[in-house]
């Protein structure tokens, strides 16, 4: 990255919140079965790859061809690909408030990295994650949320980045955005002349040879050696 880096800006869903599994997968329980960590990081990874294939021929639709593909391999995997319940579990995931998860050290990293960066966050959202942050304790970590479900945009849209860029009042090649997915987030923000770093938790592009990080201490680590 740049050493002239001014803003840091992030993804919400799988790099500052993730899912509530026992929540959004509670019609899978009442039907006795319950997906393990790995099948659901296996899924992840499979779904990744595709979606990115999709995205790149211009037949994804962003989140719900995503969260289609994800569920479509997980119900396919459990034996239960069910019309009616494919649709319960995307529902349940496009509710933001079933995105409440952080993992531990989050809030004192992000504290950290607010101190020397301006921080913020562009997400495809529902209009309302500025509130799930903050009930999530790591709402006042950021000083402005782009939420596509008010700017009417999603990522990758240029709009949506532009957007957020204006409000932090920040040049684009001095910013970095920290997201999950190659071709909604990183392409997103590459291509609107923002830096880019994969926050890639279950691996899925851990050999394609891209900037990335498996976690938020690992992404201090990175920028404390580009202040150095």
């Amino acid at each position: 990255m740049h050493q002239n880096l001014e803003a840091v800006l992030f993804d919400v869903g799988n790099t500052l919140l993730f899912p509530n599994w026992p929540r959004i997968l509670e019609p899978l329980k009442a039907r006795g079965m319950w997906p393990d960590a790995k099948v659901l990081q296996e899924t992840e990874r499979k779904t990744k790859r595709q979606f990115d294939q999709e995205m790149e021929s211009n037949r994804g639709k962003v989140d719900h061809s995503f969260w289609e593909i994800f569920y479509t391999h997980l119900l396919t995997t459990v034996g239960h690909l069910e019309p009616e319940l494919l649709r319960q579990l995307m529902q349940a995931t496009h509710t933001s408030a079933n995105w409440d998860v952080v993992r531990p050290q989050s809030r004192e990293i992000l504290k950290r990295i607010s101190q020397r960066y301006r921080t913020g966050v562009i997400s495809n959202a529902d209009g309302k994650i500025d509130k799930v942050l903050s009930v999530c304790g790591i709402g006042d970590c950021f000083l402005h949320v782009t939420d596509s479900g008010i700017v009417g945009h999603e990522k990758p849209h240029p709009a949506i980045f532009a957007a957020a860029l204006e409000n932090m009042k920040v040049a684009p090649e001095r910013a970095v955005y920290v997201g999950d997915v190659y071709s909604v987030d990183y392409l997103g923000a590459t291509k609107a002349g923002m830096q880019g770093i994969l926050f890639d938790v279950a691996g899925a592009y851990r050999e394609d040879g891209l900037p990335r990080v498996e976690s938020l201490a690992e992404l201090e680590k990175v920028l404390d050696s580009v202040s150095e």
